[in-house]
């Protein structure tokens, strides 16, 4: 049954959720992925394996994490890795999928999060200082495919990004078989307004599906070059009933969908939402 009613960022989280494929090994990054992991768990792909920064490597949880080494990432875990074997197993090519966000793109799907420069500014004098690289540089070098997940603003997707974090099909065609990156990189991208694609040959980015409402004139005018159009171009399906529910089910306080903080309640009613949210969660091992 379609949902009578959803959020961007609902949504954003089902369609980064059907990317997912059943049986895949699937690495984590912070954020919404971090609910789509459970969406797709709990619908599609039950048989995917989904491997957390902190450690965990299979958690099987009754809410969503909160960040890379929170307890549900280890909850009914199948292992618990030190970080330097986790992202050796990475780089050994046993991760089909990364999902991770950024802060700026280029048309190839390279990432940055190191440094936003501005106006006159450069690495050690930017306009803002971002996080880094955390573990996205490793993720979009050697899991088998990237899928990428990130707001559609002005001044994020560029003609050319003011640092390369994390690579994606660097200069474009080859380029990246070249630089002896394993996998197939960038595949996909995921925002408020669509779902990107890129091209199997130049490897530049697409747009291939609009969400409901959107527009491709408003899509143009937040993206710095002429981005290119699917000749057949799709609208997304609205989420299912079953996905909101799982959503609200996971995440009671809606705190990975960016619901305001309830600065009057106290402890005791934290307690007893959390509590009663981990109750009404019945695992299926």
């Amino acid at each position: 049954m379609i949902a009578e009613k959803y959020s961007i960022k609902e949504l954003m989280a089902v369609s980064c959720a059907r990317e997912i494929k059943n049986g895949e090994r699937v690495f984590i990054g912070i954020g919404l992925p971090m609910m789509s992991a459970l969406i797709a768990q709990n619908t599609h792909a039950k048989d995917s394996i989904f491997v957390y920064e902190g450690g965990g490597v299979g958690a099987i949880s009754r809410r969503v994490p909160w960040s890379i080494a929170d307890n549900p990432t280890a909850e009914n875990a199948l292992m618990i890795h030190e970080m330097w074997r986790l992202f050796s197993d990475t780089q050994a090519g046993f991760i089909d999928r990364g999902i991770i966000g950024g802060a700026q793109i280029d048309k190839y799907g390279n990432i940055n999060t190191t440094a936003i420069f501005g106006k006159g500014g450069n690495y050690e004098n930017p306009k803002i200082r971002l996080p880094g690289s955390g573990g996205a540089n490793d993720i979009g070098s050697s899991t088998g495919e990237t899928t990428i997940i990130m707001q559609l603003e002005k001044g994020k997707f560029v003609e050319k990004i003011d640092y390369i974090t994390t690579p994606g099909h660097l200069t474009g065609g080859d380029a990246r078989q070249k630089a002896k990156l394993v996998g197939k990189g960038p595949t996909s991208l995921i925002c408020q307004k669509g779902i990107f694609r890129f091209h199997p040959q130049t490897k530049e980015m697409y747009l291939d599906m609009l969400f409901p409402g959107a527009t491709v004139d408003e899509v143009k005018a937040l993206i710095d070059w002429d981005v290119k159009i699917a000749d057949n171009l799709k609208e997304v399906d609205p989420p299912l009933q079953i996905h909101i529910d799982i959503m609200k089910k996971y995440d009671p306080r809606q705190i990975m969908l960016g619901a305001k903080s309830n600065e009057e309640e106290d402890f005791d009613e934290f307690f007893e939402t959390m509590k009663q949210a981990y109750e009404e969660v019945v695992l299926d091992f």
